[in-house]
């Protein structure tokens, strides 16, 4: 067994690696560019070392630094995590003929499963079901529409060194295939610098579902179950979980035997994963192979009871698997969330910055005579305090569950939602617990069109109604009852003008241009050391138990005998006097009044925001690639006037109206920061 590896890696699957190898008494050695010098896994690992400058393409991607790294540091191996060098074939080629080992597969098998035209032609040799279509080169848009013709609409039009969701066009007609070809011949170029299409039959409803597979050099594959991974935005995977709520056992076995067949046909060595597209009669076809560790491993891991990164090093190793297919557990079911850095409320834009608060859920969230909440993971790669820098993705941790069945798995993850503390950025979470929340994705009911089907137009706060708006006024009233009494045994306090505490209050959810809601609630019954009340509203009554100290913004409580977790916020960057509720992806803003108090407030004149109309400011952080308008210009609305790169993405501003360019306030090569003005108009 390795004494010392390195991770060729950063973020959470860098801090991932270690966890395990650590558990096998194996060193660590970290690599770090200049963004990730303060970075979680650097600070994790025994030993770290600098490689470059913060761009992946001048550290994690420089093949010469990484195999220095390993031999400065005497590592005997380099695991490669996923994504950057995990599947080039040429960089497992060169750490084999360093005499340092690949965790992962042989650098043969890399080359056959990456590109997507062999790929096929081998899944076809080994009898694994194939998407009609055709799989050589096409020569140019004409052939294309006549391929697209013989197989019949839809059909795909996907690049062969594509991913990403690059290179890739769904066409119904000839026009759109002509179009299509085109595009995806364009943007392979561009991205992979292979302009190889090819065609192939577009499955309608389908569903993404992969095989984990593990081989070893001693000739045994096994398949380790399946995931559903049909839930994704722009062909990204957005909750993964295992088993699929949709294929059957007899589908499960049949797949899983053909994943098998291919991963033994190039002699497969490592975790691995074969990809199907899966229709609505659960005919499935090969879609692809992964041939590295997969972002959402943890799910096979919670229902298998495997560690598939202690797997794969044993196999990198020269052991033999221990496990046999026979052995291969499905036990419960297991649940992951992505949970990145991006603002869904705004076309979910990258969000950089700071981590002011990052408190993930614990593994055990319930405290006293309450039900416990088991089988909550967080794998991650950051900390409070710490950065979302803008070269990297925008992942900030991946959520996993496991329960007893899918019901309680869903259960479980929107609880852990509900206390995954996050501040200083924007994320997810609120997208998250909307899909959770909604009945298809309950019932099983969904395929990859799920999120742009449901939608379409963008997501707002509408998306993601309460069960019971009622129950977060009256939450606000509780927890604003728990301060007055706290205030109220503060000594000192002047003779006639000490804090009264009364029992009837009014609530005041403040609503976008100053349309606000009120509701007067009456609370009684409170004990202060056993913190309860008990508050009336609207003809219901709320109990209230809350266990968390009032410092904490992650409140623990129970309404009505039924446990829950909260967000609780005082003060909002608009009114320090309100109380911000966040529960289930609702959020509201609400001050706590007397009655009196509420009458005077609805006199208060609103404020209008200032007119911003005339300005471009910059909707996020990041790095101004480009100014396309100079000064006297005129635009007209849906023009292109500005491209920011961040987070590996190029993001494009268009005119929202027409109008004249009066100053350019920033350049190309600027880092911006989110409002930051880049032009003005007349």
């Amino acid at each position: 067994m390795f004494t010392k590896i390195l991770i060729a890696n950063r973020g959470e699957i860098a801090c991932r690696v270690i966890a395990t190898a650590q558990k096998m008494g194996i060193a660590t050695v970290a690599v770090y560019s200049d963004a990730d010098k303060e970075a979680r896994h650097v600070k994790l690992a025994d030993e770290a070392v600098h490689i470059g400058a913060a761009p992946s393409r001048e550290s994690y991607l420089v093949a010469d630094r990484i195999i220095a790294a390993a031999k400065q540091t005497g590592a005997q191996a380099i695991h490669p995590g996923y994504g950057f060098l995990s599947e080039n074939e040429a960089f497992a080629k060169r750490c084999e003929d360093e005499g340092i080992a690949f965790i992962g597969p042989k650098a043969h098998s890399i080359a056959a499963m990456g590109d997507k035209i062999a790929s096929k032609k081998l899944a076809n040799e080994a009898q694994v079901n194939t998407i009609p279509g055709y799989n050589d080169p096409i020569a140019g848009p004409e052939q294309a529409v006549e391929i697209a013709k013989g197989i019949g609409y839809p059909v795909m039009i996907k690049a062969s060194a594509g991913g990403g969701g690059k290179g890739l066009r769904v066409a119904f007609n000839d026009k759109e295939a002509f179009e299509g070809f085109a595009s995806c011949q364009n943007e392979a170029r561009n991205s992979f610098g292979d302009d190889r299409i090819f065609i192939e039959k577009f499955v309608e409803q389908p569903r993404h579902i992969e095989i984990q597979i593990l081989g070893d050099s001693h000739g045994n594959v096994i398949y380790l179950n399946e995931r559903e991974c049909s839930i994704q935005r722009r062909h990204q995977k957005v909750i993964e979980e295992a088993p699929s709520p949709f294929i059957s056992d007899a589908t499960r076995k049949a797949m899983g035997e053909q994943a098998v067949a291919l991963a033994k046909a190039v002699q497969y060595q490592s975790a691995g994963t074969v990809e199907f597209v899966v229709g609505k009669n659960q005919d499935f076809y090969f879609l692809e192979m992964n041939t590295r560790l997969q972002v959402e491993h943890p799910v096979t891991e919670c229902i298998t009871g495997l560690d598939l990164v202690e797997q794969m090093i044993r196999v990198a190793a020269g052991e033999a698997l221990t496990i046999r297919q026979e052995d291969v557990k499905r036990d419960g079911w297991a649940m992951e969330c992505r949970i990145n850095a991006e603002d869904p409320f705004r076309n979910f834009l990258p969000s950089t910055g700071r981590l002011v608060r990052f408190n993930p859920p614990e593994q055990s969230m319930w405290q006293g005579d309450t039900a416990h909440l088991h089988g909550v993971r967080v794998d991650t790669g950051v900390y409070e305090g710490g950065e979302i820098p803008m070269f990297y993705d925008s992942m900030i941790a991946k959520l996993i569950v496991h329960g007893k069945d899918r019901a309680e798995a869903i259960a479980k993850m929107r609880e852990a939602l509900n206390g995954f503390v996050i501040r200083g950025i924007s994320s997810n979470i609120p997208f998250q617990a909307a899909l959770l929340a909604h009945p298809k994705f309950q019932s099983g009911d969904f395929n990859t069109g799920f999120i742009a089907e449901h939608y379409a137009h963008g997501f707002n706060s509408s998306d993601v109604p309460h069960s019971d708006p009622d129950f977060l006024v009256a939450l606000a009233a509780h927890m604003n009852r728990r301060y007055r009494a706290r205030a109220s045994t503060i000594s000192g306090q002047m003779r006639g003008h000490e804090v009264v505490v009364s029992a009837d209050y009014t609530v005041v959810v403040l609503g976008a241009e100053g349309q606000n809601q009120h509701h007067p609630v009456t609370v009684s019954d409170f004990e202060y050391d056993s913190r309860k009340s008990t508050v009336t509203l609207n003809g219901k009554r709320y109990e209230f138990q809350s266990f968390s100290a009032m410092r904490e913004l992650r409140l623990q409580g129970s309404c009505n005998g039924q446990p829950f977790t909260v967000q609780v916020e005082r003060g909002t960057p608009k009114n320090p006097l309100a109380l911000r509720i966040t529960h289930n992806g609702t959020q509201i803003d609400a001050m706590v009044l007397s009655p009196r108090g509420a009458q005077l407030h609805q006199l208060m004149p609103y404020k209008a925001p200032p007119d911003l109309s005339k300005f471009l400011l910059s909707p996020m952080p990041g790095l101004l690639l480009d100014v396309a308008v100079q000064v006297g210009q005129k635009v007209q609305a849906g023009e292109k006037l500005a491209v920011i790169e961040a987070m590996k993405m190029e993001n494009i501003l268009f005119a929202t109206q027409d109008g004249v360019v009066s100053k350019v306030s920033a350049g190309k090569g600027d880092s911006l920061a989110v409002d930051d003005v880049i032009l003005e108009f007349e």
